[in-house]
């Protein structure tokens, strides 16, 4: 009976990614890497491409050539190599030892050829405007955050819409609840330059923007914003949300839930022709 292929988990990914890094920073090619440590050059290709699930004793080896020492960090790789296989949550399961910080949202988001997301709070991070950008991290963050810091997380924002320009951009689906495009927020005169801003956005070929009406008052939303991020084949599909309580990742089969949810709210949605109406006539009142 033939094998079943590895599955190319995110978990798997993601280790792949910062053992290539690791690599990287030290100026190792993959011939010298296996050179020093006897092992076929094509296989540890494979470990950083998540091809292959890598094994714990090589990735300590290979932390050990990299002089990567730093105790806690070593702790939380060693502990991801023993998961590689698990597709389930991300979430507090695994304590202070390996937890969704693992995952960076943006990682995913550059990775991703399309993301779908529903919004009931505020507009979705790649559509926002600098100053819309700037009024949300300024409520979320702590009063003694520096102006310095603010600026530097407004900047990380607005770097990561880049992925909108790319020669294969990003296609991004989102269906965006009413009342997010009645809340002021930033002021009016912000709010209806983020409302402008969609209405461009909205002209582009890989946007795509829904509106959820008010008058739709049962819908599979309810629970709350989530995002789902579809990767490039072979590699699963994977569904995101986040609270006070934490961030979640879930991976096939725990995203199928999710995007059966979107394909739903796209239905029950306006249109994109009738979304484009209704945000101009909102944009038009804040005029």
């Amino acid at each position: 009976m033939p094998h079943k292929p590895f599955i190319r988990t995110l978990r798997a990914q993601w280790l792949g990614q910062q053992l290539r890094a690791l690599r990287e920073e030290r100026g190792m090619t993959l011939k010298l890497v296996s050179e020093h440590l006897q092992r076929d050059m094509s296989a540890l290709g494979r470990y950083e491409r998540a091809d292959w699930p890598i094994r714990k004793g090589d990735v300590i080896a290979l932390l050990d050539l990299y002089g990567f020492h730093h105790a806690a960090e070593r702790a939380r790789l060693l502990a991801l190599a023993e998961e590689v296989w698990r597709t389930d949550r991300w979430d507090e399961d695994y304590g202070d030892v390996v937890d969704s910080s693992f995952i960076e949202y943006p990682w995913l988001e550059g990775r991703a050829e399309e993301v779908c997301c529903f919004h009931v709070t505020l507009v979705p991070g790649l559509l926002q405007t600098r100053e819309y950008a700037e009024a949300v991290i300024r409520n979320a963050a702590e009063p003694e955050v520096p102006e310095a810091t603010i600026a530097r997380w407004v900047e990380l924002r607005m770097s990561r819409q880049d992925v909108l320009a790319k020669s294969r951009p990003i296609k991004i689906r989102t269906v965006i609840d009413e009342p997010v495009l009645r809340r002021h927020v930033g002021g009016p005169e912000v709010m209806r330059q983020q409302l402008e801003h969609l209405l461009k956005l909205q002209r582009m070929q890989q946007v795509h923007i829904q509106v959820m009406p008010s008058s739709t008052a049962l819908h599979p939303g309810l629970d709350g914003t989530f995002w789902i991020f579809h990767l490039p084949d072979p590699y699963p599909a994977v569904a995101y949300v986040e609270s006070l309580g934490g961030r979640l990742y879930m991976e096939s089969p725990k995203a199928e839930r999710f995007l059966r949810a979107y394909g739903r709210l796209s239905k029950s949605a306006l249109s994109e022709g009738e979304s484009t109406e209704l945000i101009a006539t909102i944009a038009e009142e804040l005029s």
